[in-house]
């Protein structure tokens, strides 16, 4: 098997405003909120650069600095933990990066105008990952599981974009962008046949959710602009991937493992569950919490 290269620049839109999570998102960005030790968009960046994306592009927007602030080296706050009682802190700070970027998206105009501001910065013919900053991939064999066989995928089949799916409830149908894969989609990687933005569930074609994580060619930026606002005023990247498809360019999608689960947080019951899971796994503190979950449930 051909040794497959890594794809060495990931994007990470951040510019959303959060307003399902207010009041705690009011002057503070949901991609930076706590679940555990660490916040949102930290474990993004990890599993960005876990699977070989050592390049970070955050698309951000207003009332978002908290984020350049928290991946930004800080040496007097490296200088005091090193100092202090427990200096082994230092290696939960290892996240810093020179190689994070920003750019600008002061009035959200949709997904797919967020992903179309980063032509400029890739090189020419360069495919490029882009994950969601307010979802979290967890994955019991490691952050890049998922993302790994999706580089795989998305050069064995010279793929123009290779989006991560999983299935959902039919009730929560309306709330994704859904494909329709060729055939049977019962294998693990697919190609898709066509997709659609939050169809009602008699409407829906699967139900195969599209799950944040996606790996596009330099042919979006062209699907974009040929890509016309919906009805609110913004672009979507689900209508724009649908342009790829007509042309009759390669789209395929990758289903998530069974141990493989994804985190959306878009609401306070999900940010909730999330910030249980991954608190009962903490190596530190998960026994702990067991024990008081346990008195407090029992």
């Amino acid at each position: 098997m051909a040794l497959v290269q890594p794809i060495r620049t990931a994007v990470i839109p951040v510019a959303g405003k959060g307003t399902r999570l207010l009041p705690a998102t009011k002057s503070h960005p949901k991609e930076m909120l706590p679940v555990g030790t660490k916040p949102v968009v930290q474990y993004v960046v990890e599993e960005v650069q876990s699977a070989g994306a050592g390049q970070v592009l955050f698309v951000t927007g207003r009332q978002k600095s908290a984020i350049e602030d928290h991946f930004d080296a800080d040496p007097e706050l490296d200088r005091a933990v090193r100092e202090g009682p427990r200096p082994e802190l230092l290696d939960e700070l290892q996240f810093e990066s020179e190689e994070v970027f920003y750019i600008r998206q002061s009035t959200p105009t949709g997904l797919a105008n967020a992903v179309g501001r980063a032509k400029g910065f890739l090189r020419d013919g360069e495919s490029f990952i882009v994950a969601l900053g307010d979802t979290i991939i967890w994955s019991e064999r490691g952050p890049s599981s998922l993302l790994r066989r999706m580089v795989a995928a998305h050069a064995e089949a010279n793929a123009a974009a290779t989006i991560a799916v999983e299935e959902v409830s039919e009730e929560d149908i309306q709330k994704y962008g859904i494909v329709e894969p060729e055939g049977d989609g019962g294998a693990d990687v697919f190609r898709i046949a066509s997709l659609v933005e939050k169809p009602s569930p008699l409407r829906a074609p699967s139900r195969l959710a599209i799950a944040s994580r996606y790996i596009f060619s330099h042919q979006i930026f062209p699907a974009i602009e040929r890509t016309a606002p919906d009805a609110s005023g913004e672009t979507q990247l689900t209508d724009a991937i649908s342009v790829l498809v007509k042309q009759g360019l390669p789209v395929v999608g990758v289903r998530l493992a069974d141990d493989e689960a994804r985190y959306d947080i878009g609401s306070f019951e999900s940010y909730f569950r999330a910030f249980v899971d991954f608190s009962l796994r903490d190596e530190r503190y998960g026994y702990t919490l067991r024990q008081y979950l346990t008195r407090a449930l029992g």
